[in-house]
């Protein structure tokens, strides 16, 4: 797509609608007519270009992992962990992306193309920020051999389940524990090499 140009500005302002939708109505809402009415953008080309919510919610997920923010480097594995366990709460209790990604989540349970873009968004995700950990292996924080992508979802893993599990918000509390655990879980070689 040429940046500026007429598809590109299309792709927007359809993945913004639906987007909004998501957010405030759930994936049973996405109905490629009425997005396209939102967008202000001709029903042909919503369905032509996308076909099925399922395949227009897997484009907004491959937009989120494009567009996400970068890992952040502070100089040490708990710095980093906490810096993106943080970063998950953020997404997770913001007023629209929260919603919206459990909205995604919702749709990957029905929707195969869903299912996919949201494994590639974890997938994206997950490989931004496992430089953090092997980071810290060549700074001898942790084992050689540690599982870089093992440690990453492990700090995620309980700030998602305090969300869609429990229906509880995680804090910062919650950012914490979760950083230090798998940071103590990394260093004690939980995800090593001699843990198979």
């Amino acid at each position: 797509m040429r940046p500026g140009g007429r598809t590109a500005r299309v792709r927007e302002a359809v993945l913004k609608a639906a987007g909004d939708t998501l957010a405030a109505e759930g994936f049973a809402a996405l109905d490629l007519a009425e997005i396209a009415r939102r967008a202000d953008v001709g029903k042909t080309t919503v369905y032509r270009r996308w076909g099925t919510p399922g395949a227009l919610a897997a484009d907004l997920l491959t937009e989120m992992a494009e567009t996400s923010l970068p890992r952040v480097d502070t100089g040490t594995l708990d710095g980093d962990l906490l810096a993106n366990a943080r970063l998950v709460v953020k997404t997770l209790t913001d007023p629209r992306q929260g919603p919206l990604l459990t909205s995604l989540i919702a749709a990957s349970l029905c929707d195969e193309q869903a299912a996919q873009a949201l494994h590639r968004f974890y997938e994206v995700r997950i490989a931004e920020w496992s430089g953090c950990v092997t980071d810290a292996i060549a700074r001898g924080e942790i084992p050689a051999g540690t599982d870089p992508h093992a440690v990453i979802a492990a700090v995620s893993a309980p700030l998602y389940y305090a969300l869609l599990n429990t229906g509880r918000t995680p804090d910062d509390r919650d950012a914490w524990a979760a950083a230090r655990g798998a940071a103590e879980a990394a260093r004690a070689g939980v995800w090593g090499p001699e843990s198979g």
